[in-house]
């Protein structure tokens, strides 16, 4: 059945869940509401938000060296408790987050740090091509609003697929985190060092050779 924008409404404000994960749940029990609510909870997703403003001090700063030490990831994932810090669990979670970086190399962590300069001169460019495509003028803006969430998916972490688990996002994954640890988690900043960066050389797939690391894990 179709989904309606006011039945996604409803089900955020049941849950606390964010707007694509309450689609995404109506979507898979086919807009039965009940459902919903139990599938964003199996998933971990709901109430997850509603711990998004409580402080998170405590956390670790993770390392991840890709073999041969050609891609190298720093980065710093906050939570609420130094207990909960120093679980194994918060561990690999992090752990993931770092090897998610090396792979996919982000440049950001979430939309909010894109500039806006840097988001107009993105839609410009979007625009320009959508038009020498031919594209009908009157759908341009449209096709450019739905690219750029595209290239969103491409830059910031958090929007980004989850290497391991292709059927979910950073953001995902860090919301069922939350639920699952009872906390409030931000990853909070990260630097990613690749080898001969800027240099002009041979490129080669790092992705797949991350990848390969990651399967082994």
């Amino acid at each position: 059945m179709a989904i309606s924008a006011s039945m996604v409404k409803d089900l955020r404000q049941k849950t606390g869940a964010g707007m694509m994960d309450c689609k995404k749940a109506l979507t898979e029990t086919n807009g039965d509401m009940e459902k919903a609510i139990e599938y964003l909870r199996e998933k971990g997703i709901a109430g997850a938000s509603k711990k998004a403003d409580r402080v998170a001090a405590e956390g670790i700063v993770e390392s991840y060296i890709h073999a041969g030490g050609r891609i190298g990831v720093l980065v710093e994932v906050n939570c609420e408790t130094d207990f909960v810090a120093k679980t194994p669990e918060f561990g690999a979670f992090v752990k993931d987050i770092a090897m998610q970086i090396a792979a996919m190399n982000p440049k950001y962590v979430r939309r909010e740090e894109v500039a806006e300069e840097e988001v107009e001169k993105e839609r410009e460019i979007l625009k320009q091509q959508a038009l020498q495509e031919g594209k009908p003028a009157n759908i341009v803006d449209k096709m450019v609003e739905g690219r750029l969430v595209k290239h969103f998916k491409e830059i910031c972490l958090l929007d980004q697929v989850f290497v391991k688990d292709n059927d979910k996002t950073i953001d995902q994954l860090v919301k069922e985190q939350i639920a699952r640890i009872g906390e409030n988690i931000t990853i909070r900043r990260f630097v990613r060092f690749e080898l001969g960066e800027g240099i002009e050389k041979r490129q080669d797939n790092f992705v797949e050779e991350v990848m390969s690391q990651v399967n082994k894990g």
